[in-house]
């Protein structure tokens, strides 16, 4: 029934040692250990890696145009953030950096191409880790684009959010799990009450869920950073990877993957009982 045993996300906030303002390294190395063929990883952090990484070098922020800045910084913090991946992926499997737009899942021959190049991933004992491709993505030009494709297509990828990319990815490999990595253990009612954090959002059948799911879309308020869509975002997104009958879990990325996954780490877990 399923192409893919996971599909994993992790999100910018969570990557980086806030304390002392670089990567976090050691959970990138953790995560990356328990990375094996038949998983597909997405990853965020390009830009603020590349923003670390120039201030270090300069003492100084980059200033100018917005978009201009996010594009120099993405294009800066890509290498150092596969280059790290690969330093600590066991040395036995390939890693392969894909870089992804809203047009690949907007145009069926791209969808098909990037499908086929993931799935044969597994076969190759390779790692593809993916995100969206910033450094030549140009905010003004996508809302064209997706406008002009609103008008001819009723359901329309756009990838603002690499948790929607996640999500989407999903859905084209068919994967059995999507873990979405956070800075949080899960969806709470009360985002300042650790005590309130809901473990199952669930039901009897796929409609059930999809309308557990937007009742607790209203627990949710806020992102962690400027430019995400925070945890509501995190809900949507995933209703299409939940319809395809994906099980969802979001955790924080503090645990191991195969503690998630066994259900020995506190987690929101989407999915039909």
């Amino acid at each position: 029934m399923f192409d893919v045993e996971l599909v994993g996300k992790i999100g910018s906030m969570a990557l980086i040692n806030k304390e002392n303002n670089m990567l976090d390294y050691t959970l990138i190395a953790r995560i990356s250990r328990e990375l094996k063929p038949g998983y597909v990883w997405v990853t965020s952090g390009a830009v603020e890696t590349g923003r670390i990484d120039y201030v270090q070098r300069t003492g100084k922020e980059l200033k100018g145009n917005p978009e201009d800045v996010k594009t120099d910084y993405a294009a800066q913090g890509q290498s150092i953030l596969m280059s790290t991946y690969r330093q600590y992926v066991d040395p036995k499997y390939s890693i392969r950096q894909v870089l992804i737009e809203h047009q690949h899942f907007n145009d069926d021959s791209k969808r098909e191409h990037l499908k086929e190049m993931l799935l044969r991933a597994k076969e190759q004992n390779a790692i593809p880790i993916i995100n969206y491709n910033d450094a030549v993505s140009i905010e003004e030009n996508r809302r064209l684009e997706i406008q002009s494709l609103k008008k001819d297509h009723k359901n329309v990828v756009e990838c603002v959010d690499n948790d929607e990319t996640a999500s989407q990815i999903a859905c084209l490999v068919k994967a059995k799990t999507l873990l979405i990595l956070t800075s949080a253990n899960g969806i709470y009612k009360d985002s300042q009450n650790p005590d309130t954090l809901i473990e199952e959002i669930s039901g009897k059948d796929v409609n059930e869920v999809l309308e557990n799911i937007t009742l607790c879309e209203n627990y949710c308020n806020g992102a962690s950073r400027v430019g995400a869509n925070g945890a509501r975002a995190k809900l949507e997104y995933v209703k299409e990877a939940v319809k395809i009958g994906t099980t969802v879990i979001i955790a924080n990325s503090k645990y191991k993957i195969k503690d998630i996954l066994s259900g020995k780490a506190k987690c929101t877990k989407i999915g039909v009982r």
